[in-house]
């Protein structure tokens, strides 16, 4: 119960990244390498008061960073969704993470494909279509959020593979991003110019508390519920993300003043989805369903 509390913790928090990327005036690219660096240092500074800086050979460090390659990847693509179309379209696209999961899961991990996790997420990927109302307007925000859920489910199989301490993990993972994201940095400028490269006061403060509570906090709890919980199940109540993120924009961005019918219809599949799993996983731990333990 204890880590499915967290897991849920973790999804809310997630669901206020998406509020940031709209409230944030810097292109998709800055964005995530201030993010990233920021969020790298603070945890940094918050090993060396406690003298307890992790440790890792070169090996397992590189592994580490090219997961956080991936994760630096999926915020780049993930507010380009919300920077080219809107907070809601972001939000949508990332609960395809689950199909993702599923799809990729037993290739990279060498396990049985499982029908009824497949099942479990076309119902959510039938909700978010409802949602969405088959909207074409933002095509290329859609892609990039599409793509973002895509990096993702691989960022979280390759976080349930890797076993170390999460707090190591999280660390050499933000470097990794950091990293990643200021190498192709200069090419994203050259083909996305800016007047400027530094934040504004009002975006370095919502850029401390989204690298402080909604990267450090958030993927830290991410990283240690992977541990017990099945890669699948933490990408399927990721599907709770769109609404919360839909929610937090109603309010404070005006956004999806208007729901109609198949809103309310989406927002029930994807609920089902997520505790129509859970039920049946407490009921069959012995079937295809991906074990918690």
């Amino acid at each position: 119960m204890k880590n499915y509390i967290k897991l849920h913790i973790s999804v809310l928090l997630a669901g206020f990244t998406g509020i940031f990327g709209k409230l944030i005036r810097l292109n998709e690219g800055l964005l995530v390498f201030y993010r990233l660096w920021l969020a790298f240092i603070i945890l940094g500074v918050l090993f060396f008061i406690v003298r307890k800086f992790p440790k890792e050979n070169l090996k397992d460090t590189l592994k580490l960073m090219g997961v956080g390659a991936l994760l630096g990847l999926h915020f780049l693509l993930f507010y380009g969704s919300i920077k080219y179309a809107n907070v809601s379209v972001g939000v949508v696209c990332y609960s395809l993470v689950g199909f993702f999961t599923v799809i990729f899961e037993p290739l990279i991990e060498k396990i049985k494909f499982c029908r009824s996790d497949l099942c479990y997420s076309l119902i959510a990927v039938l909700g978010i279509g409802l949602i969405f109302n088959f909207d074409t307007g933002n095509r290329f925000g859609i892609i990039l959020g599409v793509l973002s859920a895509a990096v993702f489910a691989l960022y979280t199989i390759y976080n349930k593979v890797i076993d170390k301490p999460s707090k190591s993990m999280l660390f050499y993972e933000l470097g990794g991003g950091a990293l990643f994201i200021s190498i192709i940095m200069p090419f994203y400028l050259y083909f996305n110019p800016v007047k400027s490269l530094l934040p504004s006061y009002s975006d370095f403060g919502y850029l401390l508390v989204l690298a402080f509570f909604c990267t450090i906090g958030l993927y830290i709890l991410h990283i240690q519920v992977l541990k017990v919980i099945s890669p699948f199940t933490v990408s399927l109540c990721g599907n709770l993300e769109p609404l919360y993120g839909i929610g937090i924009a109603m309010i404070f961005l005006g956004e999806a003043k208007e729901l109609n019918a198949s809103f309310y219809i989406g927002m029930v599949l994807i609920l089902s989805s997520v505790f129509l799993q859970s039920f049946m996983k407490n009921k069959s731990t012995g079937k295809c369903l991906a074990s918690d333990n």
